[in-house]
């Protein structure tokens, strides 16, 4: 509401900005051109954080984000900001923010790996790659610089008849309908600007509430790689490593136990100071529970054989079990089972067992399995990643403008 004429209310119109409806991987969100926001939103600040959180639809109180863009989970309440790159050798800069959904808050901690696999199609379609680098047929290489964690993606893309091609044959666990393949590498994932393995260990004693485990510790793998997370053995916590959403997202007291071992979990990597401060940073670190593989159904009824996965995980994002697996805790998963001596590798076997899929590790989660591989090394005694690559999909939804009120912009 702007001004009153002859005492009533004059509301201001809505604003148009163009934007792109995306899913990448197992995720989806809502991809803008940076030139294409609003000049206030072109520059970190309140102004950009306002529209980004309108246009999800945030803050919700009735978690649905129904005057919104997003889908009311930590998968569908993403945004990303895509502009031509002037870094050296990238095509493109990727700024991804991650809207919670009943708080007013945008977090730009950390990236989204599945989205990730979107920026590339969405780069080329937008025009942001320079047209020698896109042959008419084949695979372009597109050079992505991920500015929340300052890392280089690259995005391998199909292209048919000079255009992006969307559709194929690839499936991928926690997508309803196959697609085109698009293969990501994370070169040198580690993320921030820490070591790897932030506190020197590669297992360390997670000093924890006794109402958690009466000893007051946990065994975990903290680890900086593709985003930070904490890896807890499941069964110290009670549970096997093969449940599905409703186990873990129906127990209030679980989800509070885990929000719990995060934030302790964070200020023992160095990320926060104090717990107080993990709710202002929901996004990283994630925490993830790891168990050797067995049995189990996914949640499409698909039946997993142990025999097919090394391990199995169940990470959770923005407060909840994630119904597949984040893109990024793919790149943990992967970097630290390339590790002897974590617990993600010991999970695996380590020696014990031939990994299903020679130089990758496959493993099982809510919705599936996933495969990842990662060239891990040692220099000068501390462990390094070279890269990580996985295979997702991506595919535009819609395109057009978002629509919202003027006055957050």
């Amino acid at each position: 509401m702007t001004t009153t004429t002859d005492s009533k209310p004059v509301f201001s119109p809505q604003i148009k900005v163009p934007a792109t409806y995306m899913r990448g991987g197992t995720s989806k969100g809502v991809f803008f051109n940076l030139t294409d926001l609003p000049i206030e939103a072109q520059v970190t600040g309140a102004a950009r954080d306002a529209l980004l959180l309108r246009v999800i639809g945030s803050p919700d109180p009735y978690g649905k984000q129904t005057d919104g863009m997003g889908g009311a989970t930590s998968s569908t309440s993403k945004t990303v900001i895509i502009a031509k790159s002037d870094k050296a050798d990238h095509d493109v800069d990727y700024l991804f923010g991650q809207v919670a959904i009943d708080k007013p808050f945008v977090d730009w901690s950390g990236n989204c790996g599945n989205l990730s696999a979107a920026v590339g199609s969405f780069a080329i379609s937008s025009g942001l790659v320079d047209s020698s680098r896109i042959s008419e047929n084949g695979i372009a290489v597109v050079r992505i610089w991920q500015k929340n964690i300052g890392k280089t993606i690259i995005a391998h893309v199909p292209i048919t008849n000079g255009e992006v091609q969307e559709t194929g044959d690839f499936e991928l666990d926690g997508v309803t309908f196959p697609a085109a393949e698009v293969q990501v590498e994370f070169l040198d994932p580690a993320d921030g600007e820490g070591a790897m393995f932030p506190t020197g260990n590669l297992i360390d004693d997670l000093k924890v509430p006794t109402e958690i485990v009466p000893s007051g510790v946990l065994q975990a793998t903290m680890i900086n790689a593709g985003i930070p997370t904490v890896f807890i053995n499941a069964a110290e916590l009670g549970y096997t490593g093969a449940e599905l959403q409703e186990a873990i997202n129906g127990d209030a007291k679980a989800l509070a136990m885990f929000e719990t071992i995060r934030a302790y979990g964070a200020v023992q990597m160095g990320l926060i100071n104090h717990i107080e401060e993990a709710a202002s940073r929901q996004h990283t670190p994630k925490v993830a529970i790891v168990a050797a593989p067995i049995d189990y159904t996914s949640s499409s009824g698909k039946a997993i054989d142990k025999n097919s996965i090394d391990l199995n995980v169940r990470a959770l994002s923005m407060g909840k079990l994630h119904h597949a697996m984040m893109g990024t805790a793919a790149v943990a998963i992967g970097t630290a089972a390339a590790i002897p001596g974590t617990l993600v590798s010991l999970a695996a076997g380590e020696g014990k067992r031939q990994p299903v899929n020679k130089g990758f590790v496959t493993f099982g989660h809510p919705s599936g399995t996933l495969k990842v591989g990662a060239e891990a090394s040692q220099v000068d005694g501390q462990w390094q990643v070279n890269k990580a690559v996985m295979s997702r999909s991506a595919r535009i939804l819609m395109e057009g403008w978002v629509r919202v009120p003027e006055e957050p912009v």
